[in-house]
């Protein structure tokens, strides 16, 4: 059961706060998630804004994202 009295983290704040423009939602982050691993391996340097944007705000997605990354450079 979740305590609704019990205050927010700091980084649980800084998420609701940060800025999701430009937005994606999770479903196309979903469909987008590997070409973008694979880019992102093969040129550190890559620069998708929106997915950026997204996973620095969307826990679960960022999570699949750092394990596809994980597994892919294995």
């Amino acid at each position: 059961m979740t305590d609704r009295n019990r205050p927010l983290s700091a980084a649980a704040l800084d998420g609701l706060l940060l800025d999701t423009d430009p937005y994606l939602s999770c479903d196309d982050c979903f469909d987008q998630i590997d070409t973008y691993v694979e880019q992102v391996l093969a040129n550190p340097a890559h620069v998708d804004v929106p997915m950026q944007v997204h996973l620095k705000a969307c826990g679960a997605c960022a999570e699949e994202a750092d394990a596809l990354m994980d597994l892919l450079s294995s």
